[in-house]
């Protein structure tokens, strides 16, 4: 009989980037996906419901496709994944999860009687596509479409349209879903959303490449989950405890610069306090 402490099991992720038409989300996840499997892209699959997008860059490496002909279901999709999963790939790319939510709409639509109460036929649908991508045995990676959205806005007497950025043509709180959410612009440069890993968030945008996704893979791999580590930084009494955790979060470093730096000028503080001798008032050190 033992006691062990707790550990995060290694995670998948589950995320998704959006952008516009052209923003690069196919190129950007196949990039993703490089750093997610250390360069093995038979490891690999794009789902691909976008009229054969995911052949374009097959100069990036031997990755698979299965291509998804309409209806474009939630069913088609779940039975897609599955496919992935028994092939073992360690990583699938859903572009795009959007044709999904336009075909629930027109379902929707059609359908007879009370608009409200007709949702109670098209959410499980919805539900059980989500479920699936969450629960799967694979870091998942769904494009979703942008439109621009635009308000009236009145100027001068008259009502001038204005863009008010972008929404993502899904069900509308489908990003709490996501451990990750990158917002990809023309430029293709990315800033994320939604970031529960700690990488990124309030990070400046830039361009993704492999590396990105390795760093995300080292983040599900290591048990070490950012808080933990904050924490941990923050209990420490000496700048010789803080010099060994600094060399064990080397992978953090980053991410926790501010943390380190913090405890650090915390530490020095309190010497200052407890031994007032060694610091004379010029701020020369008395030997």
């Amino acid at each position: 009989m033992q006691l062990r402490q707790s550990e995060r099991r290694k995670a998948k992720i589950k995320m998704a980037l959006q952008g516009s038409s052209g923003s690069g989300k196919t190129m950007s996840a196949l990039l993703l996906a490089n750093g997610l499997t250390n360069g093995n892209y038979s490891k690999v699959a794009v789902i691909d419901s976008e009229n054969g997008s995911a052949d374009l860059y097959a100069h990036l490496g031997q990755y698979n496709v299965l291509s998804l002909k309409p209806p474009f279901t939630p069913e088609n999709y779940i039975k897609a994944i599955e496919v992935c999963e028994k092939a073992g790939m360690e990583v699938i790319i859903i572009d795009s999860i959007s044709q999904s939510w336009e075909e629930l709409l027109d379902y929707h639509s059609s359908l007879a009687g009370n608009s409200f109460t007709n949702w109670a036929k098209v959410t499980p649908r919805q539900n059980a596509f989500i479920d699936k991508i969450l629960q799967a045995d694979a870091h998942v990676i769904a494009t979703m479409r942008t439109k621009q959205d635009y308000v009236l806005n009145q100027k001068d007497g008259k009502f001038i349209p204005e863009k008010v950025g972008l929404k993502a043509v899904q069900r509308n709180d489908l990003d709490y879903e996501f451990t990750l959410v990158f917002d990809i612009d023309i430029k293709h440069f990315a800033v994320s959303s939604k970031d529960r890993t700690g990488l990124f968030m309030g990070k400046p945008e830039f361009v993704i490449n492999p590396h990105t996704g390795k760093k995300i893979l080292d983040w599900c791999n290591s048990g070490t989950n950012l808080q933990d580590a904050r924490e941990k930084i923050k209990t420490t009494k000496t700048v010789e405890e803080l010099k060994v955790l600094y060399n064990q979060y080397s992978n953090w470093r980053e991410e926790l610069e501010y943390d380190f730096k913090l405890q650090k000028d915390t530490i020095n503080a309190k010497e200052l306090l407890l031994n007032p001798k060694t610091f004379s008032t010029n701020g020369h050190t008395h030997h």
